[in-house]
């Protein structure tokens, strides 16, 4: 089932019963129980960052003539920089239905699923690095959601273009299921998918070990980028300009990690005056 379903309304109240489950358990006196505090906090956050997603998202409903425009501005814009043509790679794989629908279900599924399934590899395995990937998601997140504030259509649907919404045509369309005038159809820039596909690889080869990471890396970041072109959904800009934007993600972290760790360097202690040991000499006798 695609995590659509899983709406800003369900996405809130998760958030909310697991920040609340948080607060209760954490001053308890039994260790497994208070345990369980800080994974339903970071569950939390993830939820309420979906929840921002759906709801940013739902703001550029009935923007559909600015996102028409804007998406065209982008085709002419790639064309001008002579990138290679979507339709063109597009083709290489429509003659391939079971390819097609294998794309289809990437696409889909892999993108919400991929990013939990690394939050909680990365919180039993490499607990230390957790709190700074986490915090790159959320501030390239954040700043996604700020720039698709501006309604971009993705290719399939500004016309004249060649290409096939292959979702659609393979009945995998989970607009189709959800709702035609999703507003989500409207926030192809930049690619939250390619983004955090991107991220994923970056931290997996940072923390991982072994050949394993690289065949993660390069599987997950560079198939996403292909898939999300392939279906139509994005254009490569999308993608360049999410790589972009995480870049800034990753600045930030950085920039904010400095901050606080200086706010939480203990002050020095003021000098001691030596302490003078005064031997009170006895009365003559």
């Amino acid at each position: 089932m695609s995590w659509l379903y899983f709406d800003a309304g369900r996405a809130t109240g998760t958030a909310a019963v697991l920040l609340a489950i948080a607060f209760v358990v954490r001053p308890s006196k039994r260790r497994w129980v208070a345990r369980l505090a800080a994974p339903a906090f970071e569950t939390a956050l993830v939820c309420a960052l979906f929840a921002l997603w759906q709801v940013a998202n739902q703001l550029t409903h009935g923007h559909e003539q600015g996102g028409l425009s804007h998406g065209r501005d982008i085709w002419a814009a790639e064309r001008w920089l002579h990138l290679p043509s979507e339709t063109s790679a597009q083709h290489l794989i429509l003659g391939h239905h079971a390819v097609v629908r294998a794309i289809n279900y990437y696409y889909d599924g892999a993108h919400m699923t991929g990013m939990v399934v690394f939050l909680v590899w990365l919180w039993l395995r490499h607990r230390d690095r957790y709190p700074q990937w986490r915090n790159v998601v959320a501030i390239f997140t954040g700043m996604s959601l700020l720039v698709e504030m501006i309604p971009v259509a993705p290719p399939r649907l500004i016309g004249h273009t060649g290409l096939v919404d292959t979702a659609m045509v393979y009945g995998q369309s989970v607009y189709a299921f959800v709702g035609s005038n999703i507003a989500d159809q409207y926030a192809a820039l930049p690619s939250i998918h390619v983004g955090w596909a991107v991220l994923l690889a970056v931290a997996v080869v940072r923390c991982g070990r072994g050949w394993a990471k690289w065949l993660v890396a390069v599987g997950h970041g560079l198939g996403t980028f292909l898939v999300v072109v392939l279906t139509a959904n994005h254009y490569w800009l999308d993608g360049v300009s999410a790589i972009a934007v995480l870049a800034l993600a990753w600045v930030a972290e950085r920039g904010l990690r400095r901050l606080t760790s200086r706010w939480s360097m203990p002050a020095l202690a003021p000098a001691r005056a030596p302490v003078q040991i005064q031997i009170q000499q006895g009365a003559d006798s």
